[in-house]
């Protein structure tokens, strides 16, 4: 019998492609999403084409359009699907937006992925369940690294951190920002169900997620953002750290192909910092000069002064718990390539 996969957020970045590539190895999917990031970011969030892009392309795939928040029509659809793999990517995904609509942060983010686990735990509790979390669970702790200031970027200047932030980073005394609490929330229910339950669950803390098909809008999406306004020459505002905070950024594909090992051989409760390593890190002004590269046009910006609340100086994951747990899996798309590939789907979608 073929298997099944739910995934909701299905016509988000992570989400979509995660649907491409369990179709691609013979699951069934079922996608649930009701484009509720039009109603946090606008119609720049819009998703719907998204959405109707895996319907024609993909024979497998069937569209529930469920609300996360509705427990008991989220209940039914897990009963009546039983999926064989739970993949939970939707979410209230920015900091900023989130002190705007603190109750509709919290309700999708904590109570969403609460509404979620307790379906799965009563109708498909051996079903592997991952769940997209953030590195924003560590609040701004990892500012109390000290830092050296290079040219173009900031860097760690501690050796224990040579290789990034690794899971066993403190989440306490620090400042998260809403979103950031509300996804704490989740990342810990996760863990719960899976160490007091034994259910196989994980949570992946991701750094800057991106990809061609990134709805990007300047509240979330950065890599995604910058390169829509610089095809557009509008101007990318940067905010504090003199443009020099570095972020690792993770290709989408490579976060699809880290979900289906784990769904091959998972584990009960397990954190995972997913991101693009040091190798795929880079800071603002870095990202600007690789979009040049393939756009041809000269990066527009301003500079404010003040940081956001709770942002990150400089964060890379420490990918060697990743690597050993899944000995099969890596990092398989470079910085610059996805660079290229931002700007080439930007293109084809219109812009510039």
């Amino acid at each position: 019998m073929q298997k099944n996969v739910l995934v909701t957020g299905a016509s988000g970045l992570i989400g979509s492609e995660v649907c491409v590539y369990f179709a691609q190895h013979e699951y069934s999917v079922h996608g649930l999403d009701n484009n509720q990031r039009a109603i946090f970011f606008g119609e720049q969030g819009d998703t719907r084409w998204n959405q109707q892009r895996l319907q024609k392309q993909l024979p497998a795939y069937v569209h529930h359009e469920v609300d996360i928040r509705d427990r008991d029509a989220l209940l039914g659809l897990v009963r009546e699907i039983k999926p064989d793999v739970i993949v939970h990517s939707a979410a209230q995904p920015s900091h900023d937006r989130a002190a705007a609509i603190p109750f509709d942060d919290f309700d999708t983010n904590a109570v969403g992925t609460m509404n979620l686990l307790e379906a799965a735990r009563q109708a498909c509790p051996e079903s592997p369940f991952i769940h997209m979390s953030t590195n924003k669970v560590y609040g701004d702790a990892p500012n109390t690294i000290r830092m050296k200031e290079l040219k173009t970027r900031w860097d760690y200047d501690e050796p224990a951190y040579a290789h990034g932030i690794a899971e066993s980073f403190t989440i306490d005394q620090s400042t998260h920002s809403l979103f950031g609490a509300s996804k704490v929330a989740a990342d810990i229910l996760v863990q719960e169900y899976g160490r007091y339950f034994g259910m196989p669950t994980c949570c992946l803390r991701g750094g800057c997620l991106t990809g061609p098909n990134h709805s990007g809008v300047e509240l979330h999406g950065f890599l995604s953002y910058l390169v829509k306004c610089n095809l557009e020459g509008r101007e990318y505002t940067v905010y504090g750290y003199k443009g020099k905070q570095v972020r690792d950024n993770i290709h989408a594909l490579d976060v699809a192909r880290f979900m289906h090992a784990f769904v091959q051989a998972p584990r009960c409760g397990e954190v995972y910092n997913i991101g693009g390593g040091k190798d795929n890190a880079c800071s603002l002004l870095e990202a600007f000069a690789i979009t040049e590269e393939f756009s041809g046009q000269a990066q527009r910006y301003q500079y404010n002064e003040q940081h956001r609340i709770g942002d990150h100086i400089c964060y890379y994951s420490d990918l060697r718990k990743m690597r050993s747990h899944y000995p099969g899996w890596d990092i398989t798309v470079s910085l610059r390539e996805t660079i290229r590939q931002i700007v080439a789907a930007w293109r084809t979608r219109g812009v510039a």
